[in-house]
């Protein structure tokens, strides 16, 4: 019997355990597998980026606690990106907010944007910290799920539109999107942005991996026509420069938007990543080559392992974006993700992550199964030499 007679985990988040990277994670350790579950880079960013956070440690720059809304030179640096990249223009003293990482960032801006019984409508499959998220702030969560078409998986827009209730407060938006990977056209975008403001919806859109496209472009939802002033932008760094570490995001948005956000971040973490916000600002003020560089380096990974898994006998879904594979297991015989990942890294020394750990319809995605390629060249051909043994 537990203290008070009830139990001690509040009943919103008792649906969610250990995450399915902790286990997989454990497994690799466990098991001395190469580990292309988790999505974090075998290797750091640039050193320029790293030697900037040791100067700021030296110069005892961001060792106390920094301002409550992210120093002001990695605001400035964040609304010189956005207007850069985008053309989107931001007051950074108003309408930016460092958070610690992306996470962070999704949270602030659910607990602040909804109240109990609100729907929010999600990609699904999703990252696992949304419905997490969703639930601590009393949500209702609303999936709509992305399903293959042909070497990709599609936005059906008649079903999202189908989604949208009286009840409906927002749309939790990814893209390019963790995990299968598809970046949303500037079409689908427009279709997104004429329903909420038809709907009157406030969009929270994670664009973390936003520079890791391949021949798709990204476009921020908060260019569209009304979209401004109801789209909480969200990005970070550890994906762009692999520092994942570092837990560096930021929010952008409309002043309102913005504080709003900012009254549930101040009592989450308060402030985080002292000195490496100094050397974020720095990093996002790299020239282009780096941005184009990184970009084509993951892609020679993916076509890598991609090869790979299609010589594997996979079924292979290329992305245009970020930096993990979805696969079908099917075409081996298989038709249990759960059961699949946690029998390869003895079957062939590799882990990967079940895609049903990811959709409230968990039989939609039992089939499929992620990969990351942010790792080693080596790594991937070794990786991939020892998944052929289950092609036979």
């Amino acid at each position: 019997m537990t203290p008070m007679g009830r139990p001690l985990l509040n009943r919103r988040l008792a649906a969610f355990g250990t995450t399915i990277f902790a286990e997989m994670s454990a497994l690799a350790v466990e098991t001395g597998s190469i580990n292309l579950g988790q999505g974090f880079p075998d290797s750091d960013g640039p050193e320029e980026v790293r030697e900037a956070a040791v100067r700021a440690l030296r110069d005892g720059r961001g060792n106390q606690y920094p301002p409550g809304p992210g120093i002001p030179e990695l605001r400035s640096a964040v609304a010189e990106h956005q207007r850069r990249w985008y053309g989107l223009s931001y007051d950074p003293d108003r309408e930016v907010l460092v958070t610690a990482g992306a996470t962070e960032a999704i949270a602030a801006s659910l607990l602040a944007l909804l109240e109990p019984g609100d729907e929010v409508i999600a990609l699904e499959p999703y990252y696992d910290s949304y419905a997490a998220c969703i639930a601590m702030a009393g949500g209702t969560r609303v999936p709509v799920t992305l399903r293959p078409d042909g070497d990709a998986f599609r936005l059906d827009l008649d079903e999202l539109r189908a989604a949208v209730t009286d009840r409906t407060r927002l749309i939790l938006l990814n893209t390019p999107h963790n995990p299968t990977g598809t970046v949303l056209t500037r079409e689908e975008l427009a279709a997104v942005a004429e329903l909420a403001v038809e709907r009157d919806l406030l969009v929270v859109t994670d664009e973390v991996y936003e520079h890791l496209v391949f021949g798709a472009e990204h476009t921020p939802l908060a260019s569209f026509p009304g979209m401004r002033e109801r789209t909480v932008t969200i990005s970070s760094a550890g994906k762009t420069f692999s520092f994942t570490g570092w837990k560096v995001g930021w929010v952008t948005g409309s002043a309102e938007l913005v504080a709003a956000v900012r009254s549930a971040k101040q009592f989450l973490t308060y402030v985080s990543s002292g000195p490496f916000q100094y050397a974020v600002a720095e990093a996002l003020r790299l020239p282009d080559s780096y941005f184009h560089t990184i970009r084509e380096d993951l892609l020679a990974k993916r076509d890598l392992l991609a090869g790979g898994l299609a010589d594997a006998g996979f079924t292979v879904f290329r992305p245009s974006g970020t930096y993990f594979i979805t696969t079908d297991i099917r075409p081996l015989g298989e038709t249990d993700g759960f059961a699949f990942c946690r029998a390869l890294p003895e079957r062939c020394g590799v882990v990967a992550i079940p895609n049903a750990v990811f959709y409230d319809h968990q039989d939609q995605g039992a089939p499929f199964v992620r990969f990351a390629f942010c790792k080693r060249e080596s790594v991937l051909e070794e990786a991939s030499t020892r998944l052929k043994s289950l092609a036979g």
